[in-house]
């Protein structure tokens, strides 16, 4: 049975991440197993320039505190070694930075993820990173928005077009 003292410290620790998930808009677990030190530092210095908090915590801390966050559907994957990175500000960005480095270190693998308070597959989170850009989403949908618009400007065009060529031809033959 543990001391009172470290009993206590550890319901602050799962209370403080408890309150890191629920404020979190996204979260990825990962199992680091395998990664250099050098690896893993230069991954913390890519996550910490996206603001992502990224720490490695016990299984049974993760558990209780994404129980208490209302997470529900994390508990198969808390097995192992696991890493946590959450992010409140980029939906994105953990799940790209990470599963960017797992393309490259074969033995680092995402396990599950959550999005606004729901979880996700390892597969859902893969997806997720894979998506473009925001930038490039918003591009694309006005550009969809706009291609009906120019359409209908180019129709307007031709038929101005084409009766400024049948008045000109009037013209022409009045005049001869």
């Amino acid at each position: 049975m543990p001391s009172e003292k470290i009993l206590v410290q550890k319901q602050q620790l799962v209370a403080d991440l408890a309150e890191q998930l629920k404020a979190s808009v996204s979260g990825v677990l990962v199992d680091y197993t395998g990664i250099s030190v050098e690896d893993d530092t230069k991954l913390r210095a890519e996550l910490r320039a996206a603001n992502v908090d990224y720490s490695v915590k016990k299984n049974s801390i993760i558990g209780r505190a994404a129980e208490t966050a209302g997470l529900t559907g994390l508990e198969d994957v808390l097995k192992g070694a696991t890493a946590l990175a959450t992010s409140t500000e980029d939906l994105v960005a953990p799940a790209k930075i990470l599963a960017k480095f797992a393309e490259t270190h074969p033995n680092f693998k995402i396990k599950a993820g959550f999005i606004e308070g729901k979880a996700a597959s390892g597969v859902e989170i893969e997806a997720l990173a894979k998506l473009p850009p925001k930038e490039v989403l918003v591009a694309k949908a006005l550009g969809g928005l706009n291609a009906p618009i120019s359409g209908f400007v180019m129709v307007l065009n031709a038929n101005l077009r084409g009766l400024v060529v049948a008045l000109n031809a009037i013209a022409e033959k009045q005049s001869a």
